[in-house]
């Protein structure tokens, strides 16, 4: 098969492979959580990183839901030098998050440990996990959130572009469901 044809087709097995009912309950929950005046706060590393900045505007700007996310290089700098690397998302959860808020992480293996301590640190100060891996089936993260969401793949990009779409397929039903109120 071409390359391409079959690159295509795993991003699409990936996409078609998502509960509806939970990206259904993910809407339903940030809306309860704007509703409510509470944030959603999102994060990842690298290109997750990258997806989480994409999505916190989007919210932010279309979907008028208010999102932030931590990719200031003085914020994580500034937190990984004092506390650690696997420390410094926990410790800006701790200093942002409020209780009942909606906590969303992204890991493409579910096994970074800063994700991890992240997601610990949302749970104890009560707010709402929604979480988003990949690679194995068993991943820690996969099993500690509100909401949960998993590729079954193992390569990066494929993982990456599938959280990516379903994140965008949110916002976008959030948005529409607003301009419909």
């Amino acid at each position: 098969m071409d390359f391409f044809k079959d690159y295509f087709n795993q991003i699409n097995q990936g996409l078609n492979s998502v509960d509806t009912g939970l990206l259904n309950k993910t809407v339903d929950l940030i809306l309860s959580v704007n509703k409510r005046g509470k944030k959603v706060i999102i994060s990842g590393n690298g290109a997750s990183a990258a997806i989480a900045s994409h999505i916190s505007v989007d919210l932010t700007k279309n979907a008028k839901v208010r999102s932030v996310n931590f990719n200031e290089a003085d914020l994580i700098t500034c937190f990984a030098n004092d506390y650690g690397y696997e420390k410094w998302l926990e410790r800006a959860i701790e200093c942002y998050a409020d209780k009942d808020d909606a906590v969303i992480l992204i890991s493409s293996s579910g096994e970074s440990q800063n994700i991890i301590n992240a997601a610990q640190k949302a749970k104890k100060l009560g707010a709402n996990l929604i979480t988003l891996s990949g690679f194995n089936a068993d991943n820690p993260l996969r099993k500690m959130g509100d909401i949960n969401f998993w590729v079954d793949s193992k390569v990066y990009n494929i993982v990456e572009s599938v959280h990516n779409i379903w994140l965008t397929a949110v916002v976008e039903k959030i948005a529409i469901a607003k301009d419909y109120k």
